[in-house]
């Protein structure tokens, strides 16, 4: 708490400081730029309709890409790190399906999923090159995206640079530290002289090298879009995106039970060499994603619109994923495994319809969104390991030594995995995921203006869902219809200035068939979690300071736990509960002429409140930090001889990370296992010109030491710096 407090203060101390009046008139273009820069802009996205930042009743951030130009990032994993409350967890690795990075929200494991509000799965990293800005909903959202696109802790959407009616661009190159080179380019025009019909081309190839003895990453992105508004009331939108993939895997250490947590209990403890990757060479797996998309936007009269939407998604991998784990006795050696994929494959099709209506009845204003909602994916993923790449002469994985001077860690490398799965050849064993998901679904949403002050959100899903595994092993088919309600309340104390707000929340997952105490096989109703939320937002000074500070309950219920003492070790109990709540506050600020702030702290408490023993009262492994903390001050001069110049300083806070947090129901022991907390700082400057720009940033400038993961530990790289320069046109 006394962390919390201390936090509290020094963010006030920012809105206290910035209502200092700003008597210096900031009517300039540049000064009008920088300020939408820093401050929350308005949603279409998070109620699937237009509203404003202030009478919104869910709490969302949102960064706009000049802020990742500023900050000189290329990626939608790094430019997250300014998001209140969010978490990296795991870094892509480009898998069919899965591959994707994982951040953590609200005390639940996330990912990205939505791009322009419908699907936009990505499985390797995101290249930022064609991005307006990122926005992320906070909380259960699966009244209005479902449950397989939105996590309990909230959903990521990326918003996507569109086409202007001018012919403009700029071409970009950067290179840096560890071996990093990039190329990029962003060029629009009009193809027809109306300018009617528009195209924009956004691309760029990225090289990384690693801080460690080992590993690279390879990214190359393609996004084309076309925009066709033959007149006022239709217009047309088509998008593709390509990502694709070469890399080899950061190293990933697991943490399975065993004695050795009684020895160790924080990365600490391991004393491993940071620098080392404990890998071999060509260790190496290519990643694609795939995304087609289709808008549709049809003026039915002033008081209605239409909105249909069409997009596809399709990953594949292929390579091999290496990984380091720790179980048994001993803490001072490690296993090396792996878990390849072939040929893995994952396609989803959306498809969405959106009525929107702005009328009055009576006096009582009504903003209403009727949609409809189908979702389909093809699962058809293949996994293959080697059962340990170390064994003795009974095929028995054997642990290798941690610190033993002169080991030979590079014999665990890309031509030795590889001759271990041609010897398996035709009696492998992979562990496959195949068969179709489909979800269809109905919604509407109201936002009623009891008053010019008063305004009440009231929105319903229908969900049916069905899961269609293949004919093989003991899966069948599972249907199901959920109801999905949302409400939430807000009035505005102050007119577009001041607002306090409530909300509930709904979002659910569709679990498998599981087997019972009784050995019975048993269809599980859907797993949900519930949010209550109140706070309160602020846009004062001419939109100048934001701010929101928010209070969230989240329970999560129905969840599958495992049935103590039944005869079958598989047996599950469906009546798991998780309570996560915890508290926001983010303040996105122009203070001053040409300096600006962004800053967030949240504090989450999550825990199983009824479970099987191993894990009862204690914060679950996939939860991340329970305090976070993220600020970025910069300076820009607006006029003089230095106009144009401008630099910035900012960081990150973690408190400690429980990526173990067990009880042995076996030895009566505690099995808890920690990364520790870290404080990770960057600076950037940059001269922006009419026809150029040059940046250079550096980011973790102290060299720190720290590491991320869920059930997993992930080193993070050491300081770094990267120059670029621009030419626009």
């Amino acid at each position: 708490m006394k962390n919390v407090l201390i936090c509290a203060s020094l963010l006030g101390s920012l809105v206290t400081y910035a209502q200092k009046k700003d008597t210096v008139n900031t009517k300039s273009i540049d000064e009008v730029v920088l300020i939408n820069t820093y401050i929350k802009k308005d949603s279409e996205y998070s109620n699937k309709m237009p509203l404003k930042a202030i009478e919104n009743p869910q709490v969302y951030s949102s960064i706009n890409k000049v802020i990742l130009e500023n900050q000189g990032l290329y990626t939608v994993d790094d430019a997250l790190k300014n998001i209140p409350g969010l978490q990296p967890m795991w870094t892509s690795n480009g898998r069919a399906g899965d591959g994707g990075a994982y951040v953590s929200l609200r005390g639940f494991v996330s990912s990205n999923s939505l791009r322009n509000g419908v699907l936009g799965a990505v499985t390797g990293t995101i290249d930022a090159i064609n991005l307006e800005k990122i926005e992320v909903l906070k909380g259960p959202s699966g009244t209005l995206f479902g449950s397989l696109l939105s996590s309990y802790g909230g959903v990521i959407n990326r918003v996507t640079k569109k086409p202007y009616e001018a012919f403009g661009g700029n071409i970009s190159v950067a290179g840096g530290s560890y071996d990093t080179y990039r190329a990029a380019v962003d060029i629009n025009t009009p193809l027809t002289q109306d300018k009617k019909l528009l195209f924009r081309l956004n691309s760029a190839y990225t090289n990384e090298g690693t801080f460690q003895t080992e590993g690279f990453r390879r990214n190359l992105a393609i996004a084309p879009s076309l925009s066709y508004k033959p007149n006022d009331r239709l217009s047309i939108n088509l998008d593709m995106e390509l990502f694709q993939m070469k890399n080899m895997t950061d190293q990933t250490f697991f943490f399975y039970s065993g004695k050795y947590l009684q020895k160790v209990n924080n990365i600490k403890d391991l004393n491993l060499d940071y620098k080392n990757s404990y890998l071999g060479k060509d260790l190496t797996n290519t990643g694609r994603s795939i995304n087609f998309f289709g808008q549709v936007n049809y003026k039915i009269s002033n008081s209605i619109t239409s909105n249909t939407n069409f997009s596809t998604s399709s990953s594949y991998s292929n390579g091999f994923m290496p990984y380091l784990y720790f179980m048994g006795d001993n803490a001072d050696s490690m296993y090396r495994s792996d878990q390849s994929t072939r040929d893995s494959r994952k396609k989803s099709l959306n498809f969405q319809q959106n009525f929107n209506g702005d009328f009055k009845i009576g006096n009582l204003r009504n903003r209403v969104v009727l949609g409809f909602d189908y979702l389909r994916v093809n699962n058809d993923q293949n996994f293959y390991d080697v059962n340990g790449f170390d064994k003795d002469s009974q095929g028995t994985s054997i642990p290798v030594p941690l610190h033993q001077s002169g080991f030979d860690y590079t014999n665990f490398n890309g031509s030795a995995l590889q001759a271990q799965y041609n010897a398996l050849a035709g009696n492998e064993k992979p562990y496959l995921i195949k068969g179709i998901q489909e979800n269809y679904a109905v919604y509407l949403s109201n936002v009623l203006n009891i008053t010019d002050n008063l305004n009440v959100l009231m929105a319903l899903r229908v969900d049916n869902f069905t899961n269609k595994p293949d004919n093989s092993g003991e899966n069948k088919k599972l249907d199901q219809t959920f109801f999905s309600p949302k409400l939430g309340v807000v009035y505005e104390l102050i007119k577009d200035k001041v607002s306090v707000f409530g909300n509930y929340q709904n979002s659910f997952k569709n679990l498998n068939y599981y087997v019972n105490a009784s050995g019975a096989t048993v269809t599980p109703v859907p797993e949900q979690a519930n949010q209550m939320e109140g706070g309160i937002k602020t846009n004062l000074f001419n939109g100048k300071v934001s701010s929101t500070f928010s209070y969230y309950n989240i329970k999560v219920k129905d969840v599958l736990r495992n049935a103590i003492g039944a005869a079958d070790p598989r047996a599950q109990v469906q009546d798991g509960t998780i309570i996560s709540r915890g508290v926001e506050l983010e303040i996105n600020a122009y203070l001053l002429k040409g300096f600006t702030a962004i800053a967030g702290f949240s504090y989450n408490d999550s825990k199983y409140t009824q479970s099987d023993e191993s894990v009862l009262n204690r914060r679950p492994n996939t939860a991340g930090s329970p305090y976070l903390a993220n600020l970025y001050a910069s300076y820009q001069f607006l006029d003089g001889k230095l106009k144009g110049l401008g630099f910035g300083i900012g960081g990150n806070y973690a408190s400690e990370n429980k990526i173990v947090n067990n009880f042995n129901t076996a030895d009566k022991t505690n099995e808890v296992f920690t990364l520790p907390s870290y404080v990770v700082l960057n600076a950037s400057a940059y001269y922006d010109a009419k026809k150029f720009r040059i940046g250079v940033k550096v980011d973790n400038f102290t060299n720190q030491h720290y590491w991320i993961g869920y059930t997993t530990a992930n080193p993070q790289r050491l300081i770094n710096a990267v120059g670029t320069f621009t030419y626009k046109f």
